[in-house]
């Protein structure tokens, strides 16, 4: 049913997560929507999950990877213009902070903001209902405004006890943005997974993608799009995984991953349009 491999190499393991810097790489004006022929599925039947890549991690926990699962332009549109996104604050240590990008969460039984939304969730469950034993019926979406935009490392884990287990699928639309997971522990537990649980085997950087162009999004609070042609997969810092996420894009954490494992979309320095990530979850789960 899924292809397997492991995302871990102990020898790329460095002491620290270095911070990210400098231009884009790659040439090419990044954001891919609005630029593609195909519209993006209306159906279920249209959004087969063939091809989906499963990575095991360690503890139980793993990822499921679909690139380009959702083409088109029209849905990023739509969601930017249409959801009604709001802005929060949360308590802090000692003080309120603006939360780093703009909310919107759809319950179980509300209808979602586009009928593509309704009919990814309906191939999600028809994939993986079998496997969890739930369905996901609830829809969290993030709007990442800028490279100032961010989630910081936490799992999904409100609404479960600390031994069940539960599976969050994102599809990430627009500007590409690192994805990163870790194991929760810190730096000696994930030098002990890497030395004594997983294969060593390297990952395999992906075929570059052709650029594509788009114009700056609304919703944007300065700078432009930024370039990125190709789209590698590589393992930095201390057990940190690092994984871009493009226009299109599914990512699943399913097993123990909400439990003992944690994930995080970074700040960037480079000029990045928006982007919308939509959580789709298991009932009670947040």
């Amino acid at each position: 049913m899924y292809a397997e491999t492991s995302l871990f190499d102990p020898g790329l393991f460095d002491d620290d997560e270095p911070e990210e810097t400098g231009p884009p790489k790659t040439t090419g004006a990044a954001g891919p929507a609005g630029t593609d022929a195909q519209d993006a599925p209306g159906t279920a039947a249209e959004l087969s999950l063939h091809g989906v890549v499963r990575h095991q991690l360690a503890r139980g926990a793993w990822i499921d990877l679909l690139p380009d699962w959702v083409t088109g332009g029209d849905l990023l549109d739509r969601l930017l213009e249409d959801v009604p996104w709001r802005a929060e604050r949360r308590p802090m240590y000692d003080r309120v902070v603006d939360v780093p990008r703009l909310l919107c969460h759809y319950g179980e039984g509300e209808r979602l903001p586009h009928p593509t939304l309704e009919a990814v969730r309906d191939a999600l469950n028809a994939h993986y209902e079998p496997e969890l034993g739930e369905r996901l019926v609830t829809a969290g979406l993030c709007l990442y405004r800028d490279g100032a935009d961010s989630v910081a490392w936490h799992g999904d884990t409100i609404g479960r006890g600390r031994s069940t287990d539960t599976a969050v699928a994102i599809l990430s639309l627009g500007s590409p943005r690192e994805f990163l997971l870790r194991p929760r522990g810190g730096s000696a537990v994930a030098r002990a997974i890497a030395g004594s649980e997983l294969p060593v085997t390297r990952p395999v950087a992906e075929e570059p993608r052709p650029a594509r162009t788009a114009a700056a999004r609304p919703g944007a609070r300065g700078g432009t799009p930024g370039a990125i042609a190709g789209r590698p997969r590589t393992v930095t810092g201390t057990g940190t995984i690092r994984h871009t996420l493009h226009h299109g894009d599914l990512i699943v954490m399913g097993g123990s991953c909400q439990r003992t494992w944690e994930h995080a979309v970074p700040k960037t320095t480079r000029p990045v349009g928006p982007r919308v990530s939509i959580q789709f979850r298991t009932r009670g789960v947040s």
